[in-house]
């Protein structure tokens, strides 16, 4: 495995991770759905899983990347700084520009009546799982193995509750079992997509890793403050998700120093 190259680590790495949303949906296929306090714990978790995540595996390396680039000692932090909130303002955006739907706070976007619903879900699940993708595979651009194993292990942890929470979702708005696990399956796919791009960016011009470490970051910071730790705390189970948060967040950091 040693002698592949990162791009092709990023697209297995990003596509074992993204594979767990379909393992993590396969309670609804047998109406053994846990209950929504337990799915907001695994949400928490997940959250605690990409905050570590974003800081240990991706913002410290990125820092260190620019320390040899720049002589000035306030570059490198500016640099990383910069590309963290570039990182958070794309997903902003896209955010803003494609037509898609959450199951709780309705559509955002543009309109798009011509949409189908089911298509509106499946773009701002594939928002937010995209960055994910391309943190592995930045990971694995920049460091190899060593740098994109605990990140595709972490994100693989995370997407389980993720696949879960999408598919009990769809059953709600009346998706069959069979449905709603085929699309949750289906969203994790998109992240071999960010793995290859992730990978190969970083791969083609090494100058861009501390940028390319950062971005990614941001782009799963906004992740967590505006989908995920919302959505946990909306049924009054704020307890419950920050217990996840702070085990998912010890796990990742374990993790990462572990393989890392």
């Amino acid at each position: 495995m040693n002698e592949l190259s990162p791009i092709a680590l990023g697209f297995m790495g990003s596509l074992a991770a993204g594979s767990l949303t379909a393992v993590g949906a396969l309670p609804v296929l047998f109406g053994r759905v846990p209950s929504r306090a337990t799915r907001d714990l695994a949400l928490g978790f997940a959250a605690g899983v990409m905050l570590a995540a974003s800081f240990f595996s991706l913002i410290i390396p990125a820092l260190d990347a620019a320390e040899p680039m720049f002589s000035n000692g306030a570059m490198p932090a500016a640099v990383v700084c910069v590309s963290i909130l570039l990182g958070m303002g794309a997903i902003a955006l896209m955010n803003e520009r494609l037509p898609h739907e959450h199951f709780k706070t309705g559509r955002e976007g543009p309109e798009a009546a011509s949409l189908r619903r089911v298509w509106l879900f499946i773009i701002a699940i594939t928002i937010h799982n995209f960055p994910e993708g391309l943190a592995v595979g930045v990971g694995f651009g920049a460091d190899g193995l060593s740098g994109g194993l605990p990140l595709a292990i972490g994100i693989g942890l995370q997407n389980a509750p993720e696949g879960l929470a999408v598919a009990v979702s769809l059953l709600g708005e009346g998706y069959s079992k069979g449905r709603a696990w085929g699309i949750a399956a289906l969203t994790g796919l998109v992240e071999p997509l960010g793995g290859v791009l992730g990978a190969g960016i970083i791969t083609l011009s090494q100058p861009l890793l501390p940028w390319g470490l950062a971005f990614a970051a941001g782009a799963m910071l906004y992740v967590i403050s505006h989908e995920i730790i919302p959505e946990t705390h909306r049924s009054g189970h704020q307890n419950r998700a920050t217990l996840g948060l702070a085990v998912g967040l010890v796990l990742m950091l374990f993790l990462d120093v572990w393989l890392g």
